[in-house]
């Protein structure tokens, strides 16, 4: 865990929060190595790491499958998902403020940790993802209640240039009174996605304003797709 640690420390952070204020998203490259993603893929097929699997289709969600961890999570997550936190909670008290809700987030997981679980929040969410050829997510946002954190990473798991084709990662951008935006994104084995759960501040003339945003997945064309999710609050179930 000590190189992932250094790896998110040597981060270019001013550079990931200025593109996470302009845009809603940044790509840090090369965070896991070829090792941890295989392990992490791997780890699907290991049912007692896993308190529910959701089949899709089933509530048209899209079509694919995903399973959330149980506590206590596996170390390479648990790691990610503590270490990470810090550099994006000043970016959630920025938007916050701008955006004049009167919500300011700590500095430390286990902190915001406690707020989720005194809510009745008490359930792991980070999760792993598997898409076959035709499966695809329907844009969406990750809340699970009322206690939630505004920003979220996905771990590509899989190499678009070998392991699968299309599975393109989506997010749409919802101007007040105006037509929305899509953004398609690829990132590669190994890339960590920081992203927006459903909104960030947009400046306009009279001040900053909201932009809602969601996310999904396009269609696989081909091969299978992997990805890891980390939601940093709890869900209620």
């Amino acid at each position: 865990m000590i190189n992932i640690i250094q790896k998110i420390k040597n981060t270019d952070w001013p550079l990931i929060t200025e593109e996470m204020h302009q845009k809603g998203y940044s790509v840090i490259s090369n965070l896991l190595s070829e090792e941890d993603c295989d392990s992490l893929r791997s780890a699907y097929n290991q049912p007692d790491l896993y308190r529910k699997t959701v089949v899709m289709a089933r509530h048209r969600f899209g079509l694919g499958e995903y399973k959330y961890f149980n506590y206590p999570l596996p170390d390479l997550i648990q790691t990610v998902r503590t270490q990470i936190y810090p550099y994006l909670a000043p970016i959630a008290n920025s938007w916050f403020k701008a955006l004049h809700i009167n919500i300011q987030y700590p500095l430390q997981h286990e902190e915001f940790l406690k707020q989720c679980h005194s809510n009745q929040q008490q359930k792991a969410t980070p999760l792993i993802l598997k898409y076959e050829k035709g499966g695809f997510n329907t844009l969406h946002q990750d809340l699970y209640g009322d206690i939630y954190f505004p920003i979220q990473i996905v771990l590509m798991l899989s190499d678009p240039e070998k392991d699968f084709t299309g599975g393109e990662f989506v997010l749409t951008q919802q101007v007040p009174r105006a037509q929305s935006k899509a953004i398609v994104l690829q990132p590669k084995k190994g890339d960590i996605l920081i992203f927006t759960t459903n909104f960030k501040p947009e400046k306009g003339n009279k001040g900053y304003y909201r932009v809602n945003m969601k996310h999904g997945v396009s269609e696989v064309k081909e091969g299978s797709r992997y990805a890891l999710g980390i939601i940093f609050h709890d869900a209620t179930s």
